[in-house]
């Protein structure tokens, strides 16, 4: 027997195509629900020890499951990290074989052999929903079950929103007039929200376990929330982060420098009042969408499907948003690297942090296992689940990170971590436990020197094993 799939296209239904009904069985496999957000750092939910921030609704998945304090992205093969970051998300391979993927066009045939994530989740039974932030080269309606709302990389910008503060005026927020989040006549983060209710209707509907994509582009710039949310932040009384400098003395040697589009919304030297002004519209636009996040989970659970439904929160990266004189995420600094990652649901222990480095891309093989599916062998990333129930305390012997196939590298073992520059071959040395803001470089201290060589080999060994398009640049 066949029946039909809707997808969803703006307040519409329309018949799509068919698949087969689930199998008797499937429907006891468990729900998952992702909440995927775009450039939030991980130190904004204030649960987790960042007060500043208003998040009733991440505390509170904060409190009900496991976070993960060290969940980092790998970087990116362009100035758009979160290019890179979903299509690993997607493919579930590391950085540069998805990069492989785009640039010898091969997305098609892994459409095709029906490799993507969804698919997977799909073959396994599951019916699989998509709205917002997309930004991979394979078309969404081609490998999820019902699609809605399909965002570019971000909502289209104005001049206005740049080189802020200035004395001009001519930017609010809240003016619907400024288009960006706003294009449509209503605020992304609550059309995503929307079609998150609607969807959660419909799978309780459904026999079969549902996987369902929602992707924020918020808290991504241009920085929009309704104004009540703006005003809910006393911009003079934010903090400076202790890592502020007027302008990074390295950001030429990174590829992260004057010309590119995330530095240019402020005005160089930065100064406190731009970090501050920039700050208070980042912390409101994750306000609005914590609280789109709470109308999600509390219609999640009057839709009678809670309790058989494991939730994952995190970002596609961070995004340094004043710290170390950047305001981009094109760095291999913690703020930029690291986002928030919660795993909550059946069997998950409440108020657990686990502070072991994994990869926010490791949310692929934990639904892989949740669905009951042995991991492909083209998915490299590993389940957070033997992290969760203490069978292991190690996810990755090190953790690797790169910007652009020959501007930055970054490699962490332990509590130390390692940048390097190749355009000048420069080293940064860091100690996090000691130093969690990457103030004091320790790279040129005589006593570090064993560390930082044993460090540069291990990044070698990391580089082949990652098929690291440097290496053919330098051999």
């Amino acid at each position: 027997m066949k029946r039909c799939i809707a997808f969803v296209l703006g307040a519409s239904w329309i018949i799509a195509g068919a698949v087969a009904t689930a199998t008797e069985g499937q429907s006891q496999r468990p729900n998952i629900l992702f909440l995927f957000t775009d450039d939030q750092c991980f130190d904004t939910i204030a649960e987790l020890g960042h007060p500043e921030v208003i998040t009733p609704n991440l505390d509170q998945l904060a409190r009900r499951g496991v976070a993960f304090t060290n969940a980092y992205n790998m970087g990116g093969w362009s100035g758009a990290i979160c290019v890179a970051s979903r299509t690993m998300m997607n493919t579930g391979r590391f950085l540069w074989r998805a990069h492989a993927l785009v640039e010898q066009k091969q997305l098609a045939e892994e459409v095709t052999q029906g490799r993507m994530v969804s698919q997977i989740m799909a073959t396994a039974g599951y019916e699989t929903f998509v709205s917002g932030k997309w930004h991979v080269k394979v078309d969404a309606a081609d490998i999820f079950d019902h699609v809605a709302h399909i965002r570019p990389g971000m909502p289209k910008d104005t001049p206005a929103s740049y080189s802020r503060p200035n004395d001009k005026g001519d930017w609010l927020p809240w003016d619907p007039a400024q288009g960006g989040f706003w294009a449509g006549g209503k605020h992304w983060s609550e059309v995503l929200a929307d079609d998150a209710t609607k969807f959660l209707d419909l799978a309780a509907q459904n026999d079969r376990p549902f996987f369902m994509y929602l992707a924020f582009n918020a808290p991504h710039d241009p920085r929009q929330s309704p104004r009540e949310f703006v005003e809910r932040y006393d911009r003079q009384a934010l903090s400076i982060p202790a890592n502020f400098v007027p302008e990074n003395p390295y950001m030429n040697e990174m590829d992260a420098g004057k010309n590119l589009r995330d530095e240019k919304l402020a005005p160089w030297p930065r100064t406190h009042d731009a970090v501050r002004l920039h700050r208070q519209e980042y912390f409101t636009l994750i306000t609005h969408l914590d609280e789109q996040i709470g109308r999600i989970l509390e219609h999640l659970e009057q839709s009678g499907q809670a309790d058989n439904t494991y939730i994952v929160m995190t970002a596609d990266h961070g995004l340094a948003c004043g710290q170390h004189g950047l305001l981009g995420k094109q760095n291999m600094y913690e703020h930029s690297v690291k986002a928030p990652l919660l795993v909550v649901g059946p069997g998950i222990p409440e108020q657990q942090r686990i502070a072991t480095p994994v990869y926010v891309q490791d949310f692929v093989a934990t639904a892989l296992e949740w669905a009951g599916v042995e991991r492909p062998s083209q998915v490299e990333f590993q389940s957070l689940l033997p992290l969760i129930r203490g069978e292991r305390d190690t996810q990755y012997p090190a953790i690797y990170g790169a910007y652009k196939s020959n501007k930055q590298r970054m490699i962490r073992v332990g509590d130390t971590k390692l940048i390097y520059y190749p355009a000048s071959d420069r080293y940064l040395l860091f100690d996090l436990a000691a130093d969690p803001d990457e103030l004091h470089d320790l790279a040129q201290e005589s006593s570090q020197a064993e560390r930082l060589n044993e460090l540069k080999k291990r990044l070698h060994e990391l580089m082949v094993a990652m098929d690291d398009p440097l290496l053919a640049d330098t051999e």
